[in-house]
């Protein structure tokens, strides 16, 4: 389960941003996870929850937003969404590393990563967002 090890990667850079900042309480932590990255959102969640527990970060949300898979072609030079195993026996379809105009391999651009996009504390009574250092 490599959602408890980015949880605790995120955790320790938020306690890591908070503890040299006059911040009396995070409201909210903002992640950009890609399509690829094969990290499961509600698992995330809870390794989360739980490894928040008794820190400054306690019941701060975990927001996050899904990065759409960008790849690109070398051969035809296509650029955009990859192609999709539709027949995939799971839930629902795979993206392939298969161009969907030529069938050539493609490049990952985007999506395959995980960020920190925004932490959202309060200073004294007010809130303020600040994009993740």
């Amino acid at each position: 389960m490599h959602e408890l090890s980015i949880a605790s990667a995120v955790v320790e850079s938020v306690l890591e941003f908070v503890s040299v900042r006059p911040v009396r309480k995070v409201l909210a932590v903002r992640l950009a996870i890609g399509e690829l990255s094969h990290i499961e959102a509600d698992q995330l969640r809870f390794c989360y929850m739980a490894i928040t527990e008794q820190t400054p970060i306690q019941d701060s949300a975990l927001e996050i937003d899904r990065v759409e898979a960008v790849v690109r072609c070398e051969k035809c030079l296509y650029r955009g969404r990859p192609k999709y195993w539709e027949e995939a026996l799971l839930v629902g379809a795979i993206p392939t590393l298969q161009c969907p105009d030529c069938g050539a391999t493609v490049e990952v651009i985007e999506g395959n990563d995980c960020a920190i996009k925004s932490i959202r504390f309060a200073i004294e009574d007010d809130g303020l967002t600040v994009p993740a250092a």
